[in-house]
Parts: structure tokens; C-alpha cells; sequence
């Protein structure tokens, strides 16, 4: 329990702060559903949908969709350690709220590392994001942890935590350049062999060099191993 509720409650205390200190704070939900294949033991493929919708807004709670994400990522395994993923993804908006269409490419590098029960995560990941009028590149540095709440290994039926930390930098020839930072953490639970959910909160910070926006998404997914 001790590891279930430290990152809950370092979130809820940050929410707590914001939500009496501002009014422009803004919540979404993000729900997902993916699909996980491996091809051989060093080539693996994911498959993802995700939906996202508002929660608060101008001071108002609401529940309205925002954009719908049909995300695409090959991975390469390099060794015991490190790895190589490309990932393609479509963003609709225009016929959901009005906002624009999206199309991005990533390239990814991945680093992990376990200490007993603990698996440590490096990812470096360079982004090009293709809009109607702009495109924007953008460069990412996430660092996770996660363990099994239950022992030392991740059995059916147990639970296990996910935590992380990430840094943005977006740079456009139609903007000034932005810096982000999201905190991340879920706890999730493996159904059997094949299937796990999660649930958990993440709060970002955006354009914190400009005029910061804060906004906390409550995460939901269901992992789906085919």
C-alpha cells in the first residue's frame, strides 16, 4: 500500500494547490486500448486507440470529446538492454471539437535496466508533428520506474506501480520554442496471461517558458497481448 499511495497523493496535493489557486486549471480523461504482438523475441509491434475528452474547463465540470489518436509503434530490440522503436500516429480533431488534424512520425531509443524488483526506464524520443499550416519538432527525455506491489515478481491477479518523469522542447518556424514537463503515475493490474489495465493521474506543465498551462488527465487503458 505504501507504494500504491505515495504517488497519489504527491499528485492530489499538487491538484489541490492548483485547483484553489487559479481558475484556468483544466482536467481530461484519457482512455486507451491497446494491442501488444511479438513477431520473433527481438521485433515487437503495438497497436494503439485512444480517446480524450475534457472533465473541467473555465471553471465548469463537463464531459466533452476532444480527439481521437490511432497510434503505431515498431520496436527493435538491440540487446538485453537497449532498443529502437518508429512510431506513426493520426490525431482527429477537426470533426470532434474543431481543433486541427495531426499527423506525427516518431523515432525512439529505450534504455532499461532492472535492480531486483525494480525495472528502471531511459527513453529519448524525437518527434515531427505535420499540421495543415506548421509543422513542429519536438524532443522528449522520459525516465520510469516500475516494480510488482506484490513481491518481487508480477504475478496473475497482483498489481504493480508505474511512475515517470518527462521533459519537452517543441521548436516551429510559426512559434517561439516551448518547454513541458509531465509527472506520471499508475497503478495497474495483470488479468491473466494476456491481458493488464491501469488507471492513474498525470499532470503536465506546457509552454512553461511562455505562459504555463496546467492540466491534470486521469489515464485509463486496457493492454491486450496477442
Amino acid at each position: 500500500m505504501y507504494y500504491i499511495k505515495r504517488p497519489f497523493l504527491l499528485l492530489g496535493f499538487i491538484v489541490s494547490l492548483n485547483l484553489n489557486s487559479q481558475n484556468d486549471f483544466e482536467s481530461l480523461g484519457e482512455t486507451a486500448f491497446s494491442l501488444n504482438h511479438s513477431i520473433n523475441s527481438d521485433y515487437k509491434i503495438n497497436f494503439s486507440l485512444r480517446s480524450r475528452y475534457f472533465l473541467y474547463q473555465e471553471s465548469d465540470f463537463l464531459f466533452e470529446n476532444r480527439q481521437l489518436d490511432f497510434v503505431h509503434f515498431s520496436t527493435y530490440k538491440l540487446d538485453y538492454y537497449h532498443s529502437l522503436s518508429l512510431g506513426i500516429q493520426y490525431r482527429l480533431r477537426e470533426s470532434i471539437d474543431g481543433g486541427m488534424n495531426e499527423f506525427r512520425i516518431a523515432q525512439q531509443f529505450n534504455y532499461t535496466k532492472t535492480n531486483q524488483a525494480w525495472r528502471f526506464g531511459h527513453t529519448i524520443r524525437l518527434e515531427q508533428r505535420f499540421f495543415e499550416f506548421m509543422t513542429i519538432i519536438r524532443a522528449r527525455y522520459r525516465f520510469a520506474i516500475d516494480r510488482p506491489l506484490n513481491g518481487e515478481e508480477l504475478n496473475i491477479g497482483e498489481s504493480y506501480l508505474i511512475a515517470s518523469m518527462e521533459g519537452l522542447h517543441s521548436v516551429s518556424n510559426k512559434s517561439k520554442p516551448e518547454f513541458g514537463h509531465r509527472t506520471t503515475a499508475q497503478i495497474g493490474w495483470l488479468l491473466s496471461k494476456k491481458i493488464k489495465i491501469q488507471i492513474g493521474l498525470e499532470y503536465r506543465f506546457e509552454a512553461i517558458n511562455i505562459y504555463t498551462v496546467e492540466k491534470l488527465f486521469l489515464l485509463s487503458s486496457l493492454i491486450l497481448k496477442v
